[in-house]
């Protein structure tokens, strides 16, 4: 029975039937076409001169716009034609000894003390550190690239609250094991999978869990930095000194349980890699790369699990899932990594903010010195590497390291700021450097190297980085081993900020032809005017479909493609001109911290800046800038549209079909526009109102971009 049982398969794959869906795909796109050729056709009949030629510019500006809309649909209908399912099943693991299961080293990085607080740090390494697999088989390796004492303390007092926290959520079933969820139910106290025990006995562990959590975070939010530092003790002393940008090699072993039993909680070691003035650290991808090799020298684990700061184990399991895909293949040596996509913990009723993405995932052995050409010179990473790259570490248990202190100085080595001088890390070795979207460009790269299997801002910069180097996924499908329709899948995200100039210009349109008295969309008493009007309302009736079939609400599709608009003129289209100014020689781009907030363990609040009434807030940065001034020139458009209407009579012209005055396409444009921005509506009422009020400076600004449109359009 246990040769038979080993045998079941860990995962399957499962086609998801899609049918009807394929079938309103291609509806949408012949649609598309259909409005490309009623374009092309009328621009090739329209004459050279009267009103028809001074809108002809409208019309091809339409053109190049709805051109790129139908290639980024046609893009969008790659990734989602034959949808799979992965089925894992974590019991049949049971059936294997304990001696197969691969060790994790789990990375968690954070980078400002004061945008990622150290609670928030505390709770996604507690979740893992809670893990259901064998506690001496995972390491928690946590990068701090703030080099503050502050995180450290943080960290240490989360070790020895793990020693109550971690035997709790194992015994009680705890299913979410992130302390800061689990006591925020309102004070319902949740048994999980504990059916067994004394009520009365839980109620008193529960409670008294809580109250130790309560001052875990307490002791966290009340150390400062220079008591920290200036204590007699010395176990900070390291930290006297340092500067975030300019400090020597901290690594601290915070909880060393390398011979632990399944009962006992894994090991947690601190980083704060080398920086200096005169090297380039190359952001969040560098401090991933340094936390690799200081594993690779230290625990040296076969698989890595990489969170961000403010993530957490939503499943308790999350391990096990990975071990059936990783291992679940017939080559499982060649599984090579697993992506998911992240979900917002706290988020709002219906996600007003539109942060979820839910409806959207053997070698010849080497010679040493090109061991050492590729990984550095440290001869516990060089041998970390040979005996992955020979298969190695699949065969038999990664051996246990009896003291982790006994490594620290190997670390050091490799955290070194010029380690990586004249080395592979970087380019072929680890994180991708080239990008501020480092997990996308790096598992693209992956894939293209032949394995077959302010945050808008940030991500959108990366990605057009990505798009307009040698990474672009058409060049590497060209001249590498990336699948066609990988290809294809990468240019899904890859395009995000692409967008920005084309949904611009034709947001812009609109409100042109109704200050200008143009049009670009056909009449209403014109049959071709059915193109646009079906196009419209069956495009938005296929998304709010996909919304209802993933048990979302109305109101939730129309927050997410409200924010698409928003975020489309605001942070993709700054993320655009930005990376341009980079490739001018005019500016760098900036990596920036995504402030993370965090909440009391009473708070059922949402998370990441999200207001408790689901209300924008505003300050005067220049993100804010383009949507508050589209806002007031559709505002404006509307107006001098109705008074046309009303006073002159002029809605309805009498020339060709590119000619004449605007219509009720172009009104209906604008309208659209003013409900899609409605929460810069509301901000421009907001006077007085602190936050939810889009300051004087941004609306100054606002105005004098609408009054510098407003010139040009109604010049002759």
């Amino acid at each position: 029975m246990a040769g038979i049982k080993a045998k079941l398969q860990l995962q399957e794959k499962v086609p998801l039937p899609r049918t009807a869906w394929k079938l309103a795909d291609l509806a949408v796109l012949f649609l598309l076409l259909a409005l490309l050729a009623h374009r092309v056709s009328s621009l090739m009949v329209t004459s050279g001169s009267g009103a028809a030629a001074a809108c002809t510019w409208c019309w091809v500006a339409a053109l190049i716009c709805e051109a790129w809309f139908t290639v980024v649909w046609l893009i969008n209908m790659n990734a989602k034609w034959n949808p799979v399912r992965f089925d894992t099943h974590p019991e049949r693991l049971a059936g294997r000894s304990a001696d197969e299961l691969p060790a994790v080293d789990m990375f968690v990085t954070t980078a400002d003390p004061k945008l990622e607080p150290p609670v928030v740090t505390v709770n996604t390494v507690l979740s893992l550190m809670a893990l259901d697999y064998p506690a001496g088989k995972l390491t928690c390796y946590v990068s701090d690239d703030g080099c503050s004492a502050v995180t450290c303390y943080a960290l240490r007092e989360a070790a020895e609250f793990a020693k109550l926290w971690v035997p709790f959520c194992k015994k009680h079933g705890v299913g979410v094991r992130a302390p800061f969820v689990y006591f925020s139910g309102g004070g319902t106290a949740e048994r999980g999978g504990a059916t067994t025990d004394d009520v009365a006995e839980f109620m008193r562990a529960w409670t008294s869990m809580k109250n130790e959590y309560e001052e875990l975070v307490h002791r966290i939010e009340n150390a400062e930095e220079e008591s920290l530092v200036r204590r007699g003790d010395g176990e900070f002393a390291e930290f006297v000194g340092a500067d975030r940008r300019n400090h020597p090699t901290i690594i601290k072993v915070l909880s060393d349980n390398q011979d632990a039993a399944g009962d006992g909680i894994p090991s947690l070691i601190y980083v704060s890699r080398e920086k200096s003035p005169t090297q380039p650290h190359h952001f969040k991808a560098g401090a991933m790369n340094v936390l690799t090799r200081v594993s690779g020298v230290v625990t040296n684990a076969p698989i890595v699990l990489n969170v961000d700061c403010d993530m957490f184990a939503n499943n308790p399991q999350v391990a096990l899932h990975a071990m059936c895909l990783l291992m679940g293949f017939d080559d499982d040596v060649h599984s090579g990594f697993v992506q998911v996509p992240q979900k917002f913990y706290g988020a709002l009723k219906d996600d007003p903010f539109g942060n979820q993405m839910q409806v959207m995932f053997e070698v010849d052995s080497p010679s040493y010195k090109e061991l050492q050409n590729r990984f550095g010179r440290s001869n516990e990473l060089i041998e970390s590497a040979r005996s992955i790259i020979s298969g190695d570490m699949f065969k038999a248990p990664t051996t246990l390291v009896a003291d982790l202190t006994s490594r620290i100085e190997a670390a050091k080595q490799v955290s070194a700021c010029r380690y990586e001088t004249g080395t592979s890390w970087g380019q072929e070795v680890g994180w991708v450097y080239g990008s501020m979207t480092e997990d996308v460009l790096t598992g693209q790269r992956i894939h293209a190297a032949g394995w077959s299997l302010t945050q808008y801002k940030r991500w959108a910069t990366g990605l057009l980085e990505i798009l307009l180097s040698r990474h672009n996924p058409c060049l590497v499908s060209a001249f590498k081993r990336l699948d066609f329709r990988q290809c294809v899948a990468y240019l899904v995200i890859d395009v995000w900020p692409v967008r920005a100039p084309f949904e611009l210009c034709y947001a812009l349109l609109g409100p042109y032809c109704l200050i200008a008295n143009h049009s670009f969309l056909p009449k209403a008493s014109e049959p071709s005017f059915l193109i646009p009007l079906a196009l419209f309302l069956g495009y938005n009736a296929y998304n709010l479909g996909e919304y209802k079939d993933c048990r979302l609400s109305a109101r939730a599709w129309w927050n997410n493609h409200r924010m698409q608009r928003i975020v489309s003129s605001s942070a993709w289209l700054l993320a655009f001109l930005t990376v341009v100014l980079k490739m001018l020689g005019l500016s760098e781009t900036v990596f920036e911290v995504t402030r993370k907030e965090q909440q009391s363990s009473s708070d059922g609040g949402a998370g990441d800046g999200a207001d408790p009434a689901g209300r924008f807030t505003f300050d005067s940065s220049p993100v804010f800038v383009p949507p508050t001034a589209l806002t007031v020139l559709s505002i404006v458009a509307i107006a001098v549209g109705a008074w046309r209407a009303v006073v002159a009579g002029a809605v309805e012209g009498r020339v060709p079909t590119t000619g004449g005055g605007p219509g009720v396409g172009e009104l209906a444009c604008c309208v659209w526009l003013v409900l899609c921005f409605w929460p810069f509506v509301r901000g421009l009422v907001a006077v007085g109102r602190g936050s939810y009020g889009i300051p004087w400076s941004v609306r100054l600004k606002a105005a004098l971009l609408v009054a510098a449109f407003v010139h040009l359009s109604t010049r002759n």
